[in-house]
């Protein structure tokens, strides 16, 4: 590959910039510096180290089990790092994850929502959480294309029409970090249009998405982090055709 574990560490500390843009003036929006996290005995996430500039989209690539989720948990403050450095807009985790909660949204696999409430109530109740008008959670709605099922338990809405409510779940309180966690998996077409323009790279907000579609990943981001095992093995530019030996 173009950039193995041993050139990517030599480089780690540089911030991943648009290409012949000078680094930002502000601080990166993240920071990670030799990151381990372990489940008992085994590694599931081994020295990872790299940068990211505000603004600015860092696609995780990776098989089934290489350690994407587990970083995107160790972002959100979800999981505790057990050795190096992370710093989360600024705030070093774990011990200042309380300044990190309220300025990142989070897409995993599950939605966090409860399947017995209607869509709306899910959001109203996170809109309390944070503090936040239940006017933004009209807006969402509409902006989502929700409309006319919000008033529906969610346990009666398609895989699709979750995602709509994840993804306005996630904006309530305008965070300033988006970790997307194959946000576009399972929707059509036409949810996705919806979606580009809050979560994709449209949005103009800094964000870290995890995705198996190398070509279209590809285009999303700005750069690119390979996992496999929990191991670095890339830090650079998108390529499509370079990302794919991480599969093999």
């Amino acid at each position: 590959m173009r950039r193995t574990l041993s050139s990517v560490t030599e480089g780690a500390s540089q911030v991943l910039a648009e290409p012949g843009k000078q680094r930002a003036a502000t601080a990166p929006a993240l920071e990670v510096e030799g990151l381990v996290r372990r489940y008992g005995e085994r590694p599931a996430l081994d020295r990872v180290s790299f940068s990211l500039d505000e603004g600015r989209t860092l696609g995780l690539f990776g098989s089934n089990g290489a350690g994407k989720t587990t970083l995107l948990r160790v972002l959100a403050t979800l999981l505790r790092p057990h050795g190096g450095s992370v710093t989360v807009l600024g705030a070093s985790l774990p011990d200042e994850a309380w300044r990190v909660r309220g300025r990142v949204g989070y897409m995993g696999h599950e939605p966090l929502l409860y399947r017995e409430l209607t869509g709306r109530e899910n959001l109203v109740f996170h809109a309390r959480l944070h503090r936040v008008s239940e006017t933004r959670v009209d807006e969402l709605i509409a902006a989502v294309g929700m409309e006319r099922r919000a008033g529906d338990p969610v346990r009666e809405l398609s895989h699709g029409m979750v995602q709509r409510l994840a993804a306005a779940r996630a904006l309530l309180h305008d965070p300033a970090l988006l970790l997307l966690d194959e946000p576009y998996a399972g929707i059509d077409p036409a949810a996705r249009d919806l979606l580009e323009p809050l979560i994709g790279r449209a949005s103009g907000r800094s964000r870290v998405l995890v995705t198996h579609d190398l070509a279209g990943g590809a285009g999303e981001c700005d750069s690119a982090l390979g996992l496999r095992a929990g191991r670095q093995l890339y830090l650079g530019r998108p390529d499509p055709a370079e990302l794919r030996s991480l599969f093999t």
